[in-house]
């Protein structure tokens, strides 16, 4: 089941068509990834989901009916643009935050007192946030999102400004909220953190949504024709056995092993890459080289934008 879907969003500002005919279908517990260059209209849809802002076209489903007002309550939501009074202290306001969100105040300071000792934050209580970092302040933001268990989770770029370790930490919790029966999309052009954590992703580019699906199968169909494997073996007898519709692309000794990647000219041969390499070395692993999403975002983007004459 679906928990989130739009269905063919227009919207326009003034002259620019920030989206157009985007429709996304966001799994329930999956963590969803919502790509795009800078400007592609990701924030837009974001805002869209939010009730931030209404779409021009199209509609939104928020568990299988038309999305609500009071569906907000159900959704929690980490902008790019963090929005913290710098003047207040940081329980006074985490506390605020949490009875919007339809808690009362007494499960609001329970959940609170939970999340601040969980990311060791209870000796900022009394603290004003013009006090804290960057990093700290983010802290206090996610804190806030997730504080009424929302069904989903909308994270924009959730971890800038964190160090390595407090970045780990917030994507270990969001694989933790994710286990525990939430729904995420996450926003980010952090590519290694997409591979780590979505099950799913959609590409929006030039308004447009020009690439969705479940990632292994979006990675594997741009697989290229290149080949790794693990040998035993002498790599210049594997050099000389191999036909002409192969190339021997790189290859690396270590500890009397071989890994070698073999391109494949024609693909109907690439099945009979194995019969020329078994008479001259043993093959203790082969598998397909699939790209990076990094590479495949760099190389959609670039092809949907000279197919169209952009830049």
């Amino acid at each position: 089941m679906n928990i989130l879907t739009t269905s063919n969003i227009e919207k326009r500002f003034a002259t620019h068509l920030a989206l157009d005919d985007v429709s996304i279908s966001v799994p329930e517990g999956s963590i969803y990834g919502l790509l795009g260059p800078n400007g592609a209209g990701k924030t837009t849809l974001i805002r869209i989901i939010n009730q931030i802002t209404g779409p021009d076209k199209g509609s939104v489903e928020f568990s299988g009916r038309p999305l609500k007002a009071d569906d907000i309550y159900n959704i929690g939501y980490l902008p790019e643009e963090r929005g913290l009074y710098k003047k207040m202290k940081v329980g006074e306001q985490a506390l605020y935050l949490a009875r919007l969100k339809g808690l009362s105040r007494h499960d609001a300071l329970k959940r609170l007192k939970f999340w601040f000792e969980k990311m060791e934050i209870q000796g900022w209580w009394d603290k004003k946030i013009e006090e804290l970092s960057k990093g700290m302040a983010q802290k206090i933001q996610f804190v806030v999102t997730v504080i009424h268990d929302p069904k989903l989770l909308i994270f924009d770029e959730p971890f800038s400004g964190f160090d390595p370790i407090n970045a780990n930490l917030i994507k270990n919790e969001i694989l933790d909220l994710k286990k525990n029966g939430a729904t995420v999309i996450f926003s980010t052009h952090n590519m290694g953190s997409v591979e780590e954590m979505c099950d799913h992703i959609t590409l929006i580019n030039k308004s447009k949504n020009i690439l969705s699906g479940p990632i292994d199968k979006v990675r594997q169909s741009y697989g290229s024709n290149v080949f790794e494997l693990l040998l035993r073996g002498d790599i210049e007898k594997v050099r000389e056995n191999l036909g002409s519709n192969y190339e021997l692309v790189s290859h690396k000794e270590d500890a009397g092993l071989v890994n070698a990647q073999v391109k494949v000219h024609n693909y109907s041969e690439d099945n009979r890459l194995l019969k020329e390499i078994i008479p001259v070395a043993e093959i203790l692993g082969f598998k397909q080289a699939v790209p990076s999403m990094n590479d495949i975002f760099i190389q959609v983007v670039q092809e949907y934008n000279k197919a169209h004459g952009l830049k």
